[in-house]
């Protein structure tokens, strides 16, 4: 099965979107399961994981929604107020949710950038497993080091690493981002997604020789055992459109044995999120 383990829907509102900037009008509008569903068929995609973009209950009740209803999308990674003093009884009250894979956090827009170490949302990440959930993990580079930290505090939950902790690309900066990525990937309850790479790169005139050096160390890092495609879509329409990132990356494993590009087009989501 091919999976694009990292997707977004939204109804667009302002209020509800506000990091939707000036230079993101082509994300200012509606993206539903009927526009992605034209992506997926025209690129032989057999189903979608959809990922929180607003940091709300109500979202991840219209992610569940969808999901039901349309059964290309297999599972869910959602927003729960994590450092909530009453986070406990909420996640209980999503128990019964089959469709409901994992938790998010947008820990990248957190001013501080040890946030991820913080006391009470590090006491609701360690219940996360008892739902058998797993943590997404979205940070920008320079929460690396932190992040490794708050790692090591959970080494029995399972975590995903999204859009190779968003490398400094249109910079052309390696490091640290390149020495922490493989320390980081030494924790086996790490995986890491193919994904939200281009957006890294300047959005107008990259090259696909400026983002394949940061795969090259994210595959090598992870390797096709803790490696999966996400799209990203339609937050990657800032700089490339759903058809062309599939190509792309398809081009980019494709030197790999037939079973490790399996892994990674849908191997991967499908044991970590536990879609078999």
């Amino acid at each position: 099965m091919k999976i694009d383990s990292h997707h977004h829907l939204w109804k667009y509102d302002p209020q509800t979107y506000p990091w939707m900037n000036d230079q993101m009008e082509i994300l200012k509008k509606d993206y539903l399961p009927e526009d992605l569903k034209d992506n997926i068929l025209a690129t032989n995609i057999d189903g979608v994981i959809s990922v929180q973009a607003d940091q709300s209950l109500r979202e991840t009740e219209d992610l569940l929604t969808y999901a039901e209803a349309h059964n290309f999308i297999l599972g869910v990674v959602g927003w729960l107020p994590l450092a909530d003093s009453s986070v406990e009884k909420i996640m209980e009250s999503y128990a019964d949710q089959s469709l409901l894979k994992g938790i998010r956090h947008v820990v990248q827009d957190e001013p501080n950038n040890k946030f991820i170490l913080g006391k009470e949302f590090n006491q609701g990440v360690s219940l996360i497993k008892k739902f058998n959930w797993v943590y997404d993990i979205l940070i920008f580079e320079r929460q690396l080091g932190p992040t490794i930290q708050f790692v090591d505090q959970h080494p029995d939950q399972v975590f995903v690493l999204d859009h190779i902790a968003k490398p400094r690309i249109g910079e052309a900066m390696m490091e640290p981002w390149k020495s922490q990525m493989y320390e980081l990937a030494k924790r086996e309850n790490v995986s890491c997604k193919l994904s939200g790479i281009a957006t890294e790169a300047k959005w107008k005139g990259w090259k696909e020789d400026d983002l394949t050096p940061y795969m090259e160390i994210a595959l090598d890092a992870f390797g096709p055992n803790r490696m999966m495609f996400g799209s990203d879509w339609p937050v990657a329409r800032l700089a490339i459109e759903y058809g062309p990132w599939v190509d792309l990356c398809r081009g980019f494993i494709s030197s790999l044995s037939v079973d490790e590009q399996a892994l990674i087009e849908g191997g991967v989501a499908e044991k970590i999120y536990g879609l078999i």
